[in-house]
């Protein structure tokens, strides 16, 4: 079984090529998986998680099978839009703002893109959250 903390490299490729477009965000190790944070407010959480081995993280994503998922930001009619779409969303299982992602094959990483940066807004002072388009 792999460690709940292994994300695949291609998914931390593509979710760094999104990151390095924020202005001061960082990369680093969580307490499990990786995040990126702007200053020190985590926008971005990613992590494989296992089917009865994560709690509230499995069971907010009704998983049956290892299945890396992602955690982001989002403003309360976003948050409902993205829930009342269903599979690969779920609704995280802390935050009243936080949103989950399930990471599937062919996930679309230019709509990744927009709910990050969002996230990142979100979070993000002022200055820094009108630098991004």
């Amino acid at each position: 079984m792999t460690d709940r903390a292994d994300v695949p490299a291609e998914v931390l490729r593509e979710l760094r090529r999104i990151c390095a477009g924020l202005p001061e965000s960082r990369e680093e190790a969580a307490w499990v998986g990786t995040r990126w944070r702007i200053r020190n407010r985590t926008f971005l959480h990613v992590f494989t998680a296992h089917p009865g081995q994560d709690g509230a993280y499995s069971r907010a994503a009704e998983l049956t099978e290892p299945t890396v998922v992602m955690t982001f930001r989002a403003r309360p009619e976003e948050l409902d839009a993205l829930l009342g779409a269903g599979e690969p969303f779920f609704r995280a299982a802390w935050g009243h703002d936080v949103a989950g992602l399930k990471v599937l094959p062919g996930v679309d990483w230019a709509e990744v893109g927009e709910l990050l940066t969002e996230s990142y807004r979100v979070l993000a002072p002022a200055k820094l959250a009108r630098l991004v388009g």
